[in-house]
């Protein structure tokens, strides 16, 4: 139990000294989001479909991107691009492939919405912020934080 312990404090102290550029990466804010997504709604059909996304405006940040990821999984991610402050530029759009959403600010980052990860040439190394995807069965979606 003593080792272990030590094992931890060691960890703890080698985590706290590292250079973390994360500190870049927390722009956003926990916006209250509770919204329903019915894939079987017109305004969602797309998202009965693996490979598609849809924007939902006043939501979130900046809104929120959702991807249907496969036959069972819609992930949701904040539509505000974390290494801005939220404003008109930050928010993410279609890029046109597939899965890409760019930022309107002037360095253009680009997420992919499949991982949530930032692509290369990326001013900071952050990640989209997500919601919480419940499936409640025939098609609809809660999304929630």
């Amino acid at each position: 139990m003593k080792k272990t312990l030590i094992i931890l404090s060691m960890l703890l102290l080698l985590n706290c000294n590292r250079d973390d550029n994360s500190v870049n990466c927390n722009f956003l804010f926990d916006a209250g989001v509770n919204l329903e997504v019915n894939t079987n709604f017109p305004q969602f059909s797309q998202l009965a479909f693996p490979s598609n996304g849809e924007y939902v405006p006043n939501q979130g940040n900046n809104g929120i991107w959702l991807w249907r990821l496969n036959s069972a999984t819609l992930l949701a991610w904040d539509a505000a691009d974390p290494s801005h402050q939220p404003s008109s530029c930050s928010t993410l759009t279609e890029s046109g492939t597939g899965d890409i959403v760019v930022c309107g600010c002037e360095d253009e980052n680009r997420y992919s919405l499949a991982t949530g990860f930032g692509l290369e040439g990326n001013t900071q190394p952050c990640t989209l912020q997500p919601y919480r995807v419940d499936n409640l069965g025939n098609g609809v979606f809660l999304v929630t934080n």
